[in-house]
């Protein structure tokens, strides 16, 4: 099945996080954005949309989901999303396109093993693989950074018009990766507002 590996990995285990991804799709099914598995975890960090106005976060298993404004229709500039998670509290952070949504509580105290495979496009019900066609992505995926922290929403922000950050664990513009099957890499055809 199509997906992208990521090579880029973090050195330690994690206790906080941020995902920030934008994409692009027509898809009303279920279907994973970001898959982070670890032996112990098929879903250690698992972004997922559940349908097209509900999001869900996966942290070593366990999830906790964000509902949208109304029945999202599919939007021609794509949405921006950003996860995060800080062990600390266990508080969950989800932004849509820049705007925040109320945070939620998840595995406080738990940390996230180093050794990973991260992929793109498909869940994990395994480690590197135990795909399931009917969780596929189909459509575009850009702009993908992970942080090792818990992002402010100034920096969330950032991300979210392309002002580059220092300080992360994978960034789109130095991505390590390794494609699998029907994957093509092509310039975006949308064209961000300045």
């Amino acid at each position: 099945m199509s997906h992208v590996v990521l090579k880029d990995k973090p050195k330690e285990p994690l206790t906080s996080f941020t995902v920030c991804l934008k994409y692009y799709t027509d898809l009303t099914r279920p279907h994973v954005l970001f898959s982070y598995a670890t032996r112990k975890h098929d879903n250690a960090i698992l972004l997922f949309k559940d349908k097209p106005n509900v999001y869900s976060l996966y942290v070593n298993n366990q999830k906790v989901t964000f509902t949208t404004e109304g029945n999202q229709s599919i939007k021609s500039a794509g949405e921006h999303i950003c996860m995060s998670w800080e062990s600390a509290t266990g508080l969950v952070g989800f932004w849509l396109d820049g705007k925040p949504f109320p945070r939620k509580g998840l595995k406080k105290g738990d940390s996230i093993d180093a050794e990973a495979s991260i992929l793109l496009g498909q869940e994990q019900d395994s480690f590197g693989g135990g795909f399931d066609v009917n969780q596929s992505f189909v459509g575009e995926i850009e702009d993908v950074y992970m942080f090792g922290r818990v992002l402010s929403p100034r920096a969330v922000r950032a991300v979210n018009v392309n002002d580059a950050l220092s300080i992360y664990l994978m960034a789109w513009s130095a991505l390590s990766f390794e494609i699998s099957s029907y994957v093509s890499m092509e310039i975006s055809l949308v064209l961000l507002d300045m």
